[in-house]
């Protein structure tokens, strides 16, 4: 049996249980259960606090954990991120007093607020650069105003909360963080399966299936718009002089794909989404 921790609130729990869904493991009902079996799939879920879950994954009590890569690295714990699961994305960055003009040098000596201290002395540390680091659980924000610290690094999204403290983003970002499946440091076997269904619903929340019809005269530009992971399939037509093509397109491309399909003679474009796929 596997012991997986899952996040049991905070931006993370919903789409985390999302994907374990897709993947097609059972998941809790009410939020105020803390254990679930899912003995089809030989598998036990532990709803923990996302800022824990590197510290049972790391100690070797579970087996494996969806967090954050911020909570991951920040934790300092024997954990190993393995799989990126495209959703939870967010950017951790340092802020200052905006009428003051500042860069990553200027850190030296400083007093830094954060929520993050494990994450910022790694960066610190990693960048040679001797400053204080205050630890707060939240609200970094008010530190720098009431005296408590000179600069914050803080997890960034529009920066409107930074700007209503009087505070500016300044040097590049100390991490881009999203949600990651993490395993324990030593754990080698048994998660085989985990990573390749969730890794299926990555990719296929990534890609449509396009379908089309097509002259064959246009064939050769239509699989260079449409190439498909290793190849598009191609099947003939009633028509003889026409084909059938079907083809994995990136989410994002696709209408600019079907415009670009259109203008070169392709006709009755079909687009559907995958809900999970092995490849």
């Amino acid at each position: 049996m596997i012991r997986i921790a899952v996040p049991n609130k905070g931006s993370l729990a919903d789409a985390s249980i999302a994907i374990l869904k897709e993947a097609g493991y059972r998941q809790r009902v009410d939020a105020r259960d803390l254990v679930l079996l899912d003995p089809d799939n030989g598998v036990e879920f532990y709803y923990l606090r996302p800022r824990d879950i590197a510290i049972y994954v790391g100690s070797g009590e579970l087996e494996a954990g969806i967090t954050g890569r911020d909570l991951l690295i920040d934790s300092g714990a024997p954990a190993n991120e393995i799989l990126e699961l495209g959703f939870g994305g967010s950017t951790f960055r340092f802020a200052g007093p905006a009428a003051v003009k500042l860069s990553i040098s200027d850190l030296n000596g400083k007093r830094i607020a954060t929520a993050y201290p494990g994450l910022v002395q790694n960066f610190l540390a990693k960048n040679s650069i001797k400053a204080d680091v205050v630890r707060l659980d939240g609200a970094v924000e008010s530190s720098v105003r009431l005296g408590v610290a000179d600069v914050i690094a803080d997890v960034v999204s529009t920066g409107n909360t930074l700007r209503q403290a009087g505070l500016k983003i300044f040097g590049e970002p100390i991490l881009n963080s999203e949600a990651v499946l993490i395993k324990n440091a030593s754990q080698a076997d048994g998660l085989e399966i985990l990573i390749r269904r969730l890794q299926g619903v990555v990719t296929a929340r990534q890609y449509v299936l396009l379908d089309y019809d097509i002259p064959k005269s246009a064939l050769d530009r239509a699989c260079e718009l449409t190439p498909g992971l290793e190849s598009p399939t191609i099947s003939p037509l009633q028509k003889a002089d026409w084909v059938a093509v079907r083809a994995m397109v990136p989410r994002q491309d696709t209408n600019a794909v079907m415009d670009d399909l259109w203008t070169i003679g392709a006709r009755g474009i079909l687009v559907t989404d995958i809900h999970a796929c092995r490849l």
